[in-house]
């Protein structure tokens, strides 16, 4: 491997994989080098922008921390997370359409029943959400674990709240015997993705906006059928058809009704109104 040019390096790089451990990760790298090698010849990419671009992707893994994930964002925006999503879940017609996970789920979220409050005193206004987990010939999946996660009222999530002693707006439950589902949170919000890093950057310079429409992050598991991450979008968004990271599907955008003053769901007298979601989601068997 002497004397390469432009012309001879890339199957000089793919040669050297030959003695590779793994068949998939040679396949896997075979194919990212020839197609990094042909992106750099289709721009005539200068040496110039390649030391922007590593220190662009230097500064994303500086911004990565136990609470921000900068690399998930950059997937999101780059609209390759919807696309691995879209390829690894070709759902049959009539099943709840995936979208992507998201830079702001946590492991160990506390555990509620069925009806109970897991704002816990997120800012927001009150919401009561239910449904069921079921079948395509609509049997109920019991036991369903179901975990949710969202943002408050301002946008942020807890863990963008470092004051926070405990966890607000998320949570796991399980679906009774007839594949129910309900509890208590506040209205979700449209916000922006964290932009204060290179992410926003490239956004911004790019002409794009860094708005997510509204919606409540869902994890529903189920022994015998396939897991399901995907959102519940408000049909009343402004950022519908621009979400920053391509996660809409019509399938999940949902009406969250406005109901007026007076008792809710809970009992508890609201003054001011509130709003309620019903949503089922159909689950794949494998």
């Amino acid at each position: 491997m002497i004397n390469l040019d432009e012309n001879t390096i890339t199957q000089a790089v793919i040669d050297s994989h030959a003695n590779a451990s793994n068949p998939r990760l040679q396949e896997i790298m075979t194919s990212l080098v020839r197609h990094l090698h042909a992106f750099a010849r289709d721009v005539d990419l200068t040496e110039a922008e390649w030391k922007i671009a590593i220190d662009f992707l230097t500064a994303v893994g500086q911004k990565c921390s136990t609470t921000r994930q900068e690399f998930i964002l950059l997937s999101d925006t780059l609209g390759l997370s919807t696309l691995v999503t879209a390829q690894n879940h070709r759902h049959p017609p009539g099943h709840t359409e995936a979208t992507v996970f998201g830079p702001f789920h946590v492991p160990d979220a506390p555990e509620y029943q069925l009806g109970d409050d897991i704002a816990q005193g997120m800012a927001g206004k009150p919401c009561f959400v239910q449904g069921a987990i079921r079948t395509i010939d609509g049997t109920p999946i019991a036991a369903a674990r179901i975990e949710v996660w969202q943002a408050d009222a301002e946008g942020f999530y807890d863990v963008q709240r470092p004051e926070l002693k405990g966890h607000q707006g998320r949570g796991v439950l399980r679906s009774d015997a007839e594949g129910r589902f309900r509890f208590k949170t506040v209205l979700p919000e449209c916000y922006p993705i964290p932009h204060d890093g290179p992410v926003g950057q490239m956004l911004e310079r790019l002409g794009r906006h860094p708005w997510r429409p509204a919606h409540l992050h869902f994890m529903i598991e189920a022994a015998g059928y396939k897991s399901l991450v995907t959102h519940v979008f408000r049909s009343d968004d402004r950022y519908l058809e621009s979400d920053a990271v391509f996660g809409v599907r019509s399938s999940l955008v949902a009406e969250w009704k406005k109901n007026p003053a007076g008792a809710g769901p809970d009992g508890t007298a609201y003054t001011d109104g509130y709003y309620t979601l019903d949503f089922d989601f159909v689950l794949e068997p494998g």
